[in-house]
């Protein structure tokens, strides 16, 4: 579906130079002399490659409607992600580059959406967040609760977050899985 060059938006699918890109990044800017232009981010989605690229209003950019999937994520093996589709049964392997630093949030029987072009997988979209136990922190010192002050807290995948100061050991809590922060006490 042709768009104008000043309709892209942050997460859009665009086809440039022979290649998908993703919209990172967007800059509207009205220079003195001339039109105005957007200034684009756009990250490859084969290779990972950015460019930065300027699109008038009277451009014309080719945007891609990319197929989303619902798949149960089942195991990894030489860094490739195994998915299945719940309806058909179906397996697809996803190389560990397109699933990204989020691929530590990954668990047994997690439903994920898997967006794909043309039948090749290009992303693995996860919950926005995960349940994750904490295998370490530090305890609490008595008296140290008045400050707002954070503690450092490792969870059972390996990945360091910090944690309130009530958090202990044992403790399950719920991560956002987009930035890694930690949320609240799971339930």
């Amino acid at each position: 579906m042709k768009i104008d060059g000043n309709a892209i938006r942050p997460g859009n699918v665009i086809e440039h130079q022979g290649g998908l890109w993703v919209a990172v990044k967007i800059q509207h800017t009205q220079p003195g002399k001339g039109g105005a232009y957007l200034q684009v981010e756009l990250k490859n989605l084969k290779d990972g490659r950015k460019l930065n690229e300027r699109f008038r209003s009277s451009e014309k950019v080719e945007r891609v409607r990319l197929e989303q999937k619902e798949y149960t994520y089942l195991f990894e093996s030489d860094g490739k992600y195994t998915f299945m589709d719940a309806e058909t049964y179906d397996q697809v392997e996803i190389d560990g580059d397109l699933v990204g630093e989020k691929a530590v949030y990954l668990q047994d029987g997690m439903e994920v959406i898997v967006e794909s072009y043309e039948d090749s997988p290009l992303s693995v979209q996860l919950p926005q967040t995960v349940e994750l136990e904490v295998t370490e922190t530090e305890p609490v010192v008595k008296g140290q609760t008045a400050a707002s002050s954070n503690k450092p807290a490792i969870l059972e995948n390996g990945v360091r977050v910090m944690v309130p100061p009530f958090i202990n050991t044992g403790d399950r809590i719920i991560v956002n899985t987009e930035d890694s922060t930690y949320v609240e006490r799971a339930k």
